[in-house]
């Protein structure tokens, strides 16, 4: 087994520093669909050229933005075959809007690691804080480590979203580009899953996959798109877990509750009998 989970868990990674400039935003929200429409304002201000409106969402690419190699599972007392391995679920809190232009630090730590039997779960929180200590955002995701359960530990919560059992208060549908993940890639995760079609199917894919944050953000954007007025700045939190694979080239249908001052979405994929993509989603405001 490559998960120890008695040194794993509790573990902290050393600090990263790291910065990012208005041009790093403005690629971030060309490659999750940004500019679709050029001359709408709404669309403009992900896009100016000092000082963007920043989506919480660049939150989850921030410190790795420049990377130009692969991802490695390898944390203390993890060590895991990356091809075995898929984003579980992810979430984003902000302090208040993200600057266009900063410098951070964040600290990483291993919060649990579940034992699903044909799998583990690995669940890390990250804390970011500007240089001078102010805390900018926190993250929490898991990712889900195909083979490597079956250690004895705990299975871990299961916590559903209940979605309304009434129509849907908005809806929209997201178009993903055939060169989505590619353009994706830009933004520091070089997975060869979203590009390689020999290790897609090594994997066992058809082909290469769309980054399951590529999606997360497409659909922070188009719930903030058509429930915010495209104000990023309003978002407090946003929450997914990952529930299918998306390809390049479909389209998504996003369905919108707001329900006890949060909204609530569903994300499916129509043309495969509208099968789930994402899953538990729930977006907050400030």
């Amino acid at each position: 087994m490559s998960i120890d989970p008695d040194l794993a868990i509790g573990a902290e990674l050393p600090a990263e520093e790291f910065s990012w400039t208005a041009n790093d935003v403005q690629t971030f929200h060309l490659a999750i669909g940004a500019g679709g429409s050029p001359t709408d304002p709404r669309e403009l201000r992900y896009l100016d050229d000092a000082k963007p409106q920043v989506l919480p969402t660049f939150a989850t690419v921030a410190a790795t933005f420049h990377e130009v190699e692969a991802p490695r599972v390898q944390f203390p007392g993890v060590d895991i075959d990356l091809a075995k391995v898929v984003h579980g679920s992810q979430g984003v809190t902000v302090s208040g809007p993200i600057p266009a232009v900063g410098q951070a630090r964040t600290i990483t730590r291993i919060t649990d690691i579940w034992d699903k039997g044909s799998a583990a779960v690995i669940v890390q929180e990250k804390i970011t804080t500007s240089l001078d200590g102010t805390e900018l955002w926190r993250a929490r995701s898991s990712i889900f480590a195909r083979g490597e359960g079956g250690f004895g530990g705990q299975r871990g919560p299961s916590n559903k979203t209940v979605l309304p059992e009434r129509a849907p208060d908005a809806e929209t549908a997201i178009a993903i580009l055939p060169q989505q993940a590619l353009m994706y890639r830009m933004c520091g995760d070089r997975n060869p899953l979203h590009s390689d079609p020999e290790f897609a199917s090594a994997a066992g894919f058809p082909n290469p996959i769309l980054h399951g944050l590529c999606t997360y953000s497409m659909v922070c954007k188009a719930v903030t798109d058509t429930v915010l007025d495209g104000d990023a700045d309003a978002i407090c939190s946003f929450d997914a877990r990952f529930a299918g694979v998306v390809y390049p080239g479909e389209t998504l249908a996003c369905r919108i509750w707001l329900e006890g001052g949060r909204y609530l979405i569903s994300v499916t994929v129509p043309a495969r009998e509208n099968a789930p993509a994402l899953a538990d989603v729930v977006l907050t405001t400030l």
